[in-house]
This record gives structure tokens, sequence and C-alpha cells, in this order.
């Protein structure tokens, strides 16, 4: 049993959620939120909690009564029905539902944000299976889901042709407007990276030399770091998602500084990747005031291009050398304006529960693509 609060968060909008629980209306809903369009509204749930009893935002009471009786009990229906406020306690009237719900939040999820990365020896989850399992949980929860989860499937399944998956479910902080990103479309060549890659991912210790970014002659190295990017710059599949991905080096030759970038490619980045997902970098110098917004100045930003295991780029800088620049990895129009602060703590943790369900017995079943990762981890 589960203790919930009903509330209206506002004009039109009806809460139903466990103390703490994380919501859809939040300001910006963290990485390891859940989400699920149903019937009349949203459902979430954490990542991290086991919790089967869901948050959910109804802008459509009416029709989500049909469902809210089987996943939160006769008791929180009555009082949805009467238009009554307070705690109440939620018992699933259909269990097998509610938990479906849940897993197929958890499949959207993971075709967005697992976070595959050779660096970590994280293998990426096969797309095509993730597909085949959110197709039959929504068959499951037909009663509670509409038919956008059927157009979702078919836009991930058509997402995997390309062997990019850009998620499949309502993804946390992906939304917002592309107005102040950079435009790629200026002119500048962004040709040469794009020739079809087939191969089987290497072992982690073969990414070394990409993580650690390429030695030249081309100056003397006054600086070098490595780094992670922000997960919601870029859809998944292009980028390995490892804290140390992104490596950089500064040289300085004829008065002039240049700033060499390398982001490890994702493991499971194969075939063409098409060119409005291929991923930019933008550098600044280490004295400028923290980046709220992504405006890139086009000066200092700089297409990737596939360079074998890793996307490469360089920016010239003017003036005296920067010891330890900015640099934001980013694809043009994707995330949000505003994205939170530093999430690196969470991602951290992202990291080691992907780890866990690969190589540890937990309470909840793996999806169909979590085991076959698991059965090809030892020789990834």
């Amino acid at each position: 049993m589960t203790v919930v609060h009903l509330r209206r968060a506002e004009p039109g909008l009806l809460v139903i959620a466990p103390e703490r629980a994380p919501l859809v209306i939040d300001a910006a809903p963290g990485l390891d939120v859940l989400v699920l369009d149903v019937v009349g509204g949203h459902l979430s749930w954490s990542l991290f909690d086991d919790e089967s009893v869901p948050a959910a935002v109804l802008d459509d009471v009416e029709a989500a009564q049909d469902w809210v009786w089987a996943v939160y009990g006769e008791e929180v229906a009555a009082a949805v029905a009467d238009n009554r406020s307070g705690p109440l306690t939620a018992v699933p009237a259909r269990r097998a539902p509610a938990a479906a719900l849940r897993r197929l939040a958890y499949a959207h999820w993971a075709s967005r944000w697992w976070p595959a990365s050779t660096l970590d020896g994280i293998p990426a989850l096969d797309p095509r299976l993730l597909v085949e399992e959110i197709e039959a949980l929504s068959e499951q929860c037909e009663m509670m889901v509409d038919g956008e989860i059927d157009e979702l499937s078919r836009e991930l399944d058509a997402d995997t042709s390309l062997g990019i998956s850009d998620g499949g479910g309502a993804a946390p902080g992906m939304g917002g407007s592309s107005s102040d990103m950079f435009d790629p479309s200026d002119g500048r060549d962004v040709e040469g990276d794009s020739a079809p890659i087939g191969r089987t991912p290497g072992r982690a210790e073969d990414y070394a030399l990409a993580a650690g970014g390429a030695d030249t002659s081309d100056g003397l190295i006054v600086a070098r770091g490595s780094g992670g990017w922000n997960w919601r710059r870029c859809p998944p599949g292009i980028l390995d998602a490892g804290e140390n991905a992104v490596s950089w080096q500064v040289t300085r030759a004829a008065g002039e500084s240049t700033v060499r970038v390398s982001v490890v490619a994702s493991p499971d980045c194969r075939g063409v990747v098409p060119e409005h997902l291929r991923p930019y970098a933008w550098v600044r110098p280490a004295d400028a005031p923290p980046a709220r917004t992504l405006s890139p100045d086009a000066e200092f930003s700089t297409p990737l291009r596939r360079q074998g295991d890793a996307w490469t780029g360089s920016v010239r800088l003017p003036g005296a050398p920067e010891s330890s620049p900015q640099i934001t990895i980013f694809v043009p129009g994707a995330g949000p304006a505003d994205p939170p602060e530093d999430e690196s703590t969470t991602r951290n943790r992202i990291r080691r529960f992907a780890r866990a369900r690969l190589t540890e017995s937990t309470g909840d079943q793996r999806l169909t693509a979590e085991t076959a990762a698991a059965e090809t981890d030892e020789d990834f």
C-alpha cells in the first residue's frame, strides 16, 4: 500500500502522487525520471525507486477514469470522481497492468537515456529488441495508453534503420526551443565523416587513445584535459556516455591558440549519421561566465567529423593560450534552451544502475534488450 496525495496543481490539472515523487510539471524533470503518456495525462516514476505506484498529472480526468481505479484502486478513483483532495491509500485493483505500465515507461527511458559507453564497459541495448518489447507492453496496457504509443514505436523503429535511436517515449529534458541554437546551415563544410561504419565495437582498452585525444606537431602543446558532456544536448547512439568521453588539447603556434576536441563515438554509432544529427563543439575562454543558454558564437563553434572511433574538430582562439577552455558538445536543436545545472552526479548514478542491471540479480526483471546485452558483456 502506498499513500498518495490528490491536489489541483493549476486549473485543469489534477495531481495524484506519492510524497516527493517526480512530476512531469516539475521545472526540470531529471535524467532519472521515467515518463509515460497515458489516456488523459502522464505518469512518472523515479528510476532508482522500486515503487510501482506512479505519480500522475491528469489533464482530462473524465478520460483517465477508465484506468485510475486499476492503477490506484477504488478509494482513489472515487476521490477523483468526487473532486476530493488530500492523502489516500493507493492499492492497485489490477496489479499486472500497473506493473506493465512502469516496465513500459522504463523501456522508453532506456531507449533514450541508457548510458552506452565503451569507456565504462556498458554495452548498448539492441534498439529493435526495445521496439518489440515496447509494442508488446503497449498491448498489455491498451486500456491505459492510446495510439500515440504505437506512433512512438514506429518512430523508434524508423530511427533504428539509420543505426541511431532518438528515443521512443516521453523523454524529460528533450523539449525546448532550438531558436537559440547555433545553426549548422551557415555554409561551412561538414562533409568528410559520412563513410559507412559497420564494425563490431572493440574493447574498452582499444579506445584509450581516442579518449585521450591525438598528439600533434603543429605547435607547442600547452594544456590538455578530459571531461563529460551534457546528455540532454545530443540524441542517443552518437556519443559515448562516459564521463571522460570528451578530450581536448590546446596548442600554440605563430601567436595563435588552437583547441582540438575529440569525443569517443557511442558503441552503437554505426552507419551514416545524418547531417542534422552530427555533433558540434563550442569552445569558450576559461574566464567566460557560465552559459545559461546555448547561444554559440559561430566563430568558436565547429562541426565534429567522424574519424575512426571518435568525433574530432578544432577551434582557433585569439590572444594568449587558454589553459582550460570551456567546451560544450551539442547537436543543434537538441535539448532544452535552458538546461539544468551540472548533472554529473546523476549520470554517475545512472551508470552504476546500468552496470548493476547487467551484472547483478535485481528484484526487477530485465528487459529483453538488457538480457541480450548482459550475455555479450564479457566480450564487450
